[in-house]
């Protein structure tokens, strides 16, 4: 549904965003991270039409989006982090006003309001001054407003942005709820909503994708692959030669003897491969009797997001002769040039 091909953007000698490229499928739910100043907001920018890109391809449920903008953008309901609202309006006036730009049939549209004001938690809030309303509200009225008209595809920037811990909830259920039946790019910084919402995630760092897929595969990453910690009854060397050559075993680390017959150690596998099973039934037919053998503790996302996005590792991630570009580095830099763009 959404098909973005060596997305480039400059501004003069700066480059915000560089050669980025990912997918998201029908149905999918996909969270884009990265820390402020990567280019996140300005590649949303792009992908919804509102920034016009200095190089590559955008397509929009197969619409090219760059040679039928119009098109694309019927398919897109997009929620900017900081949704443009009109203040003196009312919010069911607003979203009446936003529904019929959008193109929602005259018939339809009352209907069309009362559902996105339920689907975004902002019904009571309908005959109130916007202008008067709390910014985690307006926020949920500009949810409201990309909702309207029932796109297929959702792209949202911060939604939960100024929101409390109960409206944060009400749009991690919304999001759940709306996988399967429409796709959503959505942008946040609450890495735990991230993994509660989305079946993937695209990282991106200095203007580049660094790393992309399901937050689970991106934990073992980390560590390179699934690890166990052991403790058994036996010398160190029976337990290396029992687990040495075992299909799906990559490496035992020895972590402390406690006694010459007391044993700790990690034992590291390759992804896809039952380790527990392998590590047991080696250790029986060993003879040698295991006390503990446990998971060791998943890198979270948070420390998965910070190793992808610190200068050395970026360093290390870039393909050879292609350092990251530091000129899209300051902070807030996307919304800075985002706001030059458009003015």
């Amino acid at each position: 549904m959404i098909e973005v091909e060596h997305l480039t953007k400059r501004y003069g000698q700066r480059t915000a965003v560089q050669d980025v490229s990912f997918r998201v499928g029908r149905g999918e739910v996909v969270g884009f991270l990265g820390p402020n100043g990567a280019g996140k907001s300005t590649t949303l920018r792009m992908v919804t039409g509102f920034l016009a890109p200095s190089g590559g391809t955008i397509r929009i449920d197969g619409i090219d989006a760059l040679a039928h903008p119009v098109e694309a953008k019927r398919r897109i309901g997009y929620m900017p982090e900081a949704s443009p609202l009109y203040p003196e309006m009312r919010a069911r006036e607003y979203l009446r006003y936003r529904a019929e730009l959008k193109g929602v049939p005259r018939s339809k549209i009352a209907s069309s309001v009362e559902r996105a004001l339920e689907q975004a938690s902002v019904v009571e809030a309908g005959d109130r001054i916007l202008g008067q309303l709390s910014k985690g509200t307006r926020q949920r009225v500009g949810l409201a407003d990309a909702l309207v008209a029932d796109p297929p595809i959702l792209v949202l920037d911060e939604p939960t942005a100024g929101l409390d811990p109960n409206q944060i909830r009400q749009v991690r259920d919304l999001v759940r709820a709306l996988a399967g039946h429409k796709t959503v790019l959505v942008s946040t910084h609450i890495l735990p909503e991230v993994e509660a919402t989305c079946g993937r995630v695209v990282i991106i760092h200095r203007g580049r994708v660094v790393r992309e897929g399901a937050p689970g595969a991106l934990r073992t990453s980390v560590t390179g692959g699934t690890s166990l910690l052991l403790e058994g009854r036996g010398r160190p060397e029976a337990f290396q030669a029992a687990l040495a050559g075992v299909p799906g075993i990559d490496a035992v680390e020895a972590l402390d003897a406690v006694s010459d017959v007391h044993v700790r150690a990690r034992v590291t596998g390759r992804d896809g491969v039952d380790l527990a099973e392998a590590v047991f039934l080696a250790c029986a037919a060993a003879g040698l009797p295991l006390r503990e053998l446990r998971p060791e503790r998943a890198a979270s996302l948070e420390e998965v997001f910070e190793r992808l996005t610190t200068d050395e590792a970026n360093l290390l991630d870039a393909p050879s002769g292609s350092p990251p570009d530091r000129g899209s580095s300051d902070d807030g830099a996307d919304d800075a040039s985002g706001t030059q763009e458009e003015s």
